[in-house]
């Protein structure tokens, strides 16, 4: 199976390198790699072309966006300045972070996920960062979540769920109108993926109210955004997280903000999630 990979990046000079260098030792190659460079103001572009020279598969954009760096239209417009130069012939796309250190054997194993099981829409491994000098798993999001930083997605599912969305909470909208058409969302634990800067360093404040935003926009109503607040506060240890998430949800409700998703998406969404929590109750109620 053929994949294209096309990675955003903004300021990563720390980081790239060691992306670009774990993309070209893999025991599958690309048929193409597009970095985009997004207005970086470090080296970002100079070790880009040290690798563009070297190799014959990997092109870069040049994109002037703005340098706030939030999560959400910023990184899915510049990954959108990347697919716009692909050509159509690839089976598997590929939204990669340009801060994270692949295994080498990452892209053939999940080509061969693909390949093997033609209901697979989205697939990718586990997220692991450092602590203490020990690499450990980000336990930021389930283990059935394929995380952001390193998504593949299969041409037809891609093209079904319309895309990215050039918003905060793509990555969990894509996974959701994955399952709403029908696709399965694989992720293989084998596959550790090391992310050398850890979700949410860069963020400011005022995304705990975006992200509240985007529970109304992905249909979430009212009780599931109530309970999802309420878990992230309880993780984080942050009562003021909870408030600013609510804040969020109800001033787009107030605004009546334009949805991400369909009603019919938004109704399959919500019976999804309740049944996501249900049988998160279950486990705990067991375990206890």
């Amino acid at each position: 199976m053929r994949y294209s990979i096309i990675i955003p990046a903004h300021n990563e000079a720390d980081f790239i390198e060691k992306t670009l260098n774990s993309v070209v030792q893999q025991t599958k190659l690309p048929k193409k790699v597009v970095v985009v460079n997004d207005n970086s103001s470090d080296a970002t572009e100079t070790i880009i072309n040290k690798f563009i020279k070297e190799y014959t598969f990997i092109t870069k954009v040049n994109t002037n966006a703005t340098d706030e760096h939030l999560p959400g239209s910023k990184v899915i417009n510049a990954f959108y300045k990347g697919f716009e130069t692909l050509d159509a012939n690839f089976d598997i796309i590929v939204k990669l972070d340009a801060d994270v250190i692949l295994p080498k054997n990452y892209f053939e194993t999940i080509c061969n996920h693909f390949e093997n099981d033609e209901t697979i829409g989205i697939a990718g491994g586990l997220a692991f960062i450092e602590k203490n000098g020990n690499w450990m798993y980000e336990a930021i999001a389930d283990k059935n979540h394929v995380r952001g930083p390193f998504k593949a997605y299969r041409k037809a599912c891609f093209e079904q769920i319309g895309g990215l969305k050039k918003s905060l909470g793509w990555d969990t909208a894509d996974v959701l109108l994955a399952r709403f058409y029908g696709w399965n969302v694989f992720v293989d634990e084998s596959l550790h993926v090391k992310h050398l800067k850890p979700t949410g360093n860069a963020y400011k404040q005022q995304v705990h109210q975006k992200h509240g935003e985007v529970f109304y926009k992905l249909g979430y109503g009212f009780w599931i955004s109530l309970i999802s607040s309420l878990k992230i506060a309880l993780k984080k240890k942050s009562p003021r997280v909870f408030f600013d998430y609510m804040n969020g949800f109800f001033a787009a409700k107030k605004a009546k903000t334009p949805k991400m998703v369909t009603e019919e998406q938004a109704t399959f969404i919500r019976s999804y999630r309740r049944t996501q929590m249900t049988q998160k109750l279950k486990r705990f109620l067991r375990i206890s």
